[in-house]
């Protein structure tokens, strides 16, 4: 039986995502702590690693390795940064990783590009490396302070046109359709609700920008709901 959009296994998934998110947020007072820190970084990297490693062996075990393994997908790629991310806190990665990796992971989580549901191996192979990747941005902005702004939103829709040169080299080259340059993904996805190829890769670019700029403002509106949080507070104790 193949995977379903939105089905029991789907729900399952997205519980899960919004658990370990909410997990960060409220536990972040705790997470401060540098032993609950390294360890939650630490999980989250092998988790990423693990996952991508993983893939490539079940590919080579099963003789299935070909171009289509090579990490040029956006969130291929996002695994990689993300967990070096994980040990070293750079902040231009933090800036990639939090715009390119949080809104490739949700559209992978929301419409995912899967052809195996639970319990087989690409099912939590899907899942557990599209959630570490939204889980360790989430992370270094909850708990350990970072903040992305107007320009690293801008330096990141850089970086997104950059990773896309080898994918598109490749996939004229080769046939492959790394991060849906050379035609939509076979399943359902919110690809779909644009033009038809070439033409929804300049809409791509306007929804790029609009769903950066998104984020950037859920976490300035946060940033002043828990500082008027903390004023109020400290005007009742006065």
């Amino acid at each position: 039986m193949g995977f379903e959009a939105f089905s029991p296994a789907h729900w399952a998934a997205l519980a899960v995502a919004a658990v370990v998110v909410a997990a960060i947020v409220l536990g972040r007072n705790r997470l401060r702590s540098p032993r609950a820190n390294r360890a939650v970084r630490i999980g989250l990297a092998a988790t990423l690693a693990g996952c991508e490693a993983a893939l490539q062996a079940s590919y080579a075990m099963a003789g299935e390795w070909g171009y289509e393994a090579l990490p040029f997908q956006l969130c291929s790629i996002m695994v990689w940064l993300s967990a070096v991310l994980c040990f070293w806190r750079n902040r231009v990665l933090y800036e990639i990783v939090f715009f390119l990796g949080i809104l490739g992971a949700l559209q992978a989580l929301l419409t995912p590009n899967l052809d195996e549901t639970f319990p087989q191996f690409r099912y939590f192979h899907f899942f557990a490396g599209h959630i570490a990747i939204v889980a360790v941005p989430v992370l270094l902005t909850a708990v350990d302070g970072y903040r992305p702004n107007f320009r690293s939103a801008l330096r990141a829709l850089g970086w997104l046109h950059l990773l896309a040169i080898p994918a598109a080299i490749t996939n004229a080259a080769v046939g492959t359709n790394f991060m849906f340059l050379a035609r939509k993904p076979s399943t359902a996805s919110l690809l779909d609700l644009l033009a038809p190829w070439p033409w929804y890769l300049l809409e791509l670019e306007l929804v790029a920008i609009a769903l950066c700029l998104l984020l950037l403002a859920i976490v300035r509106l946060t940033d002043r709901v828990m500082k008027a949080k903390a004023h109020s507070k400290e005007v009742e104790r006065t």
